[in-house]
């Protein structure tokens, strides 16, 4: 669509308007619009050759972000924009031949559809909860294929977002066919990403292996310190002054994926144990939904052990 600049005179009570030589091209509301996220080794014209390649392809950049990593020597990008008349099938291929150019990595994806999700969880549902009312809010741009857990407990909260349940308990001697099952679901979901809200089972080496660079996990920041089922405990005893969480994606190596977001809060003598856990629970809820959206939103880029974020 194109459209026409005007510029506008004050002469008293009098406007006089002047119209411009110069049309400019103005996307439609209709108009497609894509996330390129990119990375490579860091040398001079990268930005432009993105840049030009986009301007040939018809592109209006709508939002666009770098980082060199001066460290490792990588350049990471990522742009939003507004594409008519070209099918991502064709910017791929287009972006195919820069790749190849700039030793290069790349993902085009749609900026407006939503990311098939799965969420896992144990027995505790703070995470799980404020997900779910966050999706349901507009908030998160995924779309909630399925539930997976080991016990039964949020059967019900599942079954109020109308969300398909599934049960599939976990014992050492079970551990492999479980795996099996949740991965056969997560495939047949066709799950993008798939978030471990408190889910209290370590995966294998096999299915991190699986779900590399696609599953997120959230857990206090005590760590290495005040390790167990009861952190809290271990806090309230050691009189700590900050709790904290860590979302984080899942490896092979416990606990220790490249990290995505985390945040403290304030905590004092004045709280027990009760008081500590509710205000750690809230930090949890929160780190794993921020982290949740930039994932969907395509912000995050794994930087060895650790990542880029574009907020």
């Amino acid at each position: 669509m194109r459209g026409t600049n005007f510029a506008t005179q004050n002469l008293g009570d009098t406007h006089l308007y002047l119209q411009m030589s110069e049309s400019v091209q103005v996307p439609s509301p209709m108009t497609p619009t894509y996330v390129l996220t990119l990375s490579c080794p860091d040398q001079p014209g990268i930005v432009h050759g993105v840049t030009g390649l986009l301007l040939q392809q018809g592109g209006n950049i709508e939002e666009a972000a770098q980082f060199n990593d001066h460290h490792t020597g990588l350049f990471f990008m990522r742009v939003q924009f507004a594409c008519d008349g070209r099918t991502q099938s064709e910017l791929e291929l287009a972006f195919q031949g820069l790749s190849t150019t700039w030793n290069m990595s790349f993902e085009l994806r749609s900026a407006t559809a939503k990311m098939p999700t799965i969420i896992m969880v144990s027995q505790q549902g703070h995470c799980l909860n404020d997900l779910l009312f966050r999706w349901k809010s507009g908030w998160l741009p995924i779309d909630v294929k399925a539930i997976i857990s080991n016990h039964r407990d949020f059967y019900q909260l599942s079954a109020s977002y109308n969300i398909p349940f599934h049960h599939i308990p976990v014992t050492a001697a079970t551990k492999a066919n479980a795996e099996a099952k949740q991965l056969e679901i997560i495939q047949a979901e066709g799950a993008e990403l798939v978030v471990l809200a408190r889910y209290m089972q370590v995966l294998s080496d096999s299915m991190c292996e699986a779900l590399r660079g696609r599953a997120i996990n959230i857990h206090h920041s005590f760590l290495p310190s005040f390790k167990g089922a009861k952190p809290y405990y271990q806090a309230h005893d050691r009189g700590v002054k900050l709790v904290g969480a860590t979302a984080h994606y899942v490896t092979a190596d416990l606990d220790e994926g490249p990290i995505i977001e985390q945040d403290v809060a304030r905590v004092d003598h004045s709280m027990n144990v009760d008081d500590l856990s509710a205000r750690g629970r809230d930090t949890e809820s929160q780190v794993l939904a921020r982290a949740v959206k930039w994932h969907s939103e395509h912000r995050v880029l794994v930087n060895g052990h650790r990542t880029v974020v574009f907020q």
